[in-house]
């Protein structure tokens, strides 16, 4: 695999469980690969086509991951950061609706909002045009070069995030049966491409977990919610194994 919208292909549409949100909530791989094209044709909708930015709240989220895939699938570059999206003058600014009420973003950035319907008309409402949404497939040109995140400090390719994913799941030993936890914000690309890439590539579970701080190296937060957690060294996990973020550099170097 060597580009992040292969994730979206049809045939990897199962019922088996794809993503756990903070909340508890599970969608299938059926559920979120049909969710994720839709993402992907409200962002052609909202004008993103390859090359494009689309500005994502970092969170771990439903929507911060179809947005992120959907991105992906249409050839955009995500930057996990609405504010420097609102400065930069990124073609989309993905916000949760209370962040995304005090943006002003310049002529030629569209501005979305989830988590509720936004206060202004002019901002879309990121769910109710994902629910009307075709859940057809839209055509892209993207190659595994071609940036999908761009960072504070530096960028990471198609080919970067899908090496990372394949090294974690190596050193995990990934599998249809694997629930990774995800305990960093989407920010660290690293950590998104060994919490979430990686075990979506084998068909296992993507659990995304509030993330941790990084001062917190006491106490575990909270039970156990998978076999694996992503998180750095230093930060206890309540997870019987760990994958530090750092330790995958070697696989893009």
């Amino acid at each position: 695999m060597n580009l992040v919208g292969d994730l979206l292909a049809r045939d990897r549409r199962t019922r088996e469980t794809a993503l756990v949100t903070p909340d508890g909530r599970e969608r299938t791989h059926h559920d979120l690969i049909t969710n994720g094209y839709k993402a992907a044709n409200v962002l052609r909708y909202l004008g993103v086509r390859a090359g494009a930015t689309v500005a994502v709240d970092p969170t771990p989220g439903f929507h911060t991951t179809l947005a992120f895939l959907g991105a992906a699938a249409v050839g955009a570059p995500v930057r996990f950061d609405p504010d420097a999206g609102i400065d930069a003058g990124d073609r989309v600014v993905l916000a949760s609706v209370a962040t995304a009420s005090g943006f002003d973003p310049a002529p030629g950035t569209n501005l979305a909002a989830f988590g509720g319907p936004p206060e202004r008309p002019e901002t879309t409402h990121w769910e109710q045009e994902l629910w009307s949404e075709n859940p057809g497939m839209p055509p892209s040109d993207v190659g595994p070069d071609d940036d999908a995140i761009l960072g504070s400090d530096r960028s990471f390719s198609h080919r970067d995030l899908c090496s990372l994913a394949a090294a974690a799941v190596e050193a995990a030993e990934m599998g249809e049966e694997t629930r990774v936890v995800l305990r960093r914000s989407f920010t660290d690309s690293p950590a998104l491409a060994a919490g979430l890439v990686a075990p979506l590539s084998v068909g296992g579970t993507a659990v995304l977990a509030p993330p941790a701080p990084e001062s917190e190296a006491a106490a575990a937060p909270g039970e156990s919610r998978g076999d694996v957690a992503v998180a750095p060294d230093g930060v206890d996990v309540p997870e019987p194994r760990r994958i530090a973020p750092a330790s995958l550099a070697s696989a893009i170097e």
